[in-house]
């Protein structure tokens, strides 16, 4: 069955920096589009970055541009997120979700704090 499976996250300064990991099984990964979300207590998801399936072309929301770089290894099956200039209002649990049909995939998550 499809998995994505997050980590990476934990407890860092303010301007430090943090790698997340998404591994993904059960599913063709080479042919789905990825992305991270990311949801803080009280607030809606929302989506941080996204990648296409070859890694041609990346999107990133204005917040975190200049900032994280979203990338994948297709012979890996795992898609990343490296986050430099980490700030406190980053922190929020961050997801993988793959771009499935007629369904999309998720991870269970994996918390970011950013505090000093």
């Amino acid at each position: 069955q499809a998995q994505l499976v997050e980590s990476g996250g934990g407890l860092v300064q303010p301007g430090g920096s943090l790698r997340l990991s998404c591994a993904a099984s059960g599913f063709t990964f080479t042919n789905y589009p990825m992305s991270w979300y990311r949801q803080a207590p009280g607030k809606e998801r929302e989506l941080v970055a996204f990648i296409t399936n070859t890694g041609g072309s990346t999107k990133y929301v204005d917040s975190v541009k200049g900032r994280f770089t979203i990338s994948r290894d297709n012979a890996k099956s795992t898609v990343y997120l490296q986050m430099h200039s980490l700030k406190p209002e980053d922190t929020a649990v961050y997801y993988c979700k793959a771009y499935g049909w007629p369904i999309d995939y998720w991870g269970q998550g994996t918390q970011v704090t950013v505090s000093s």
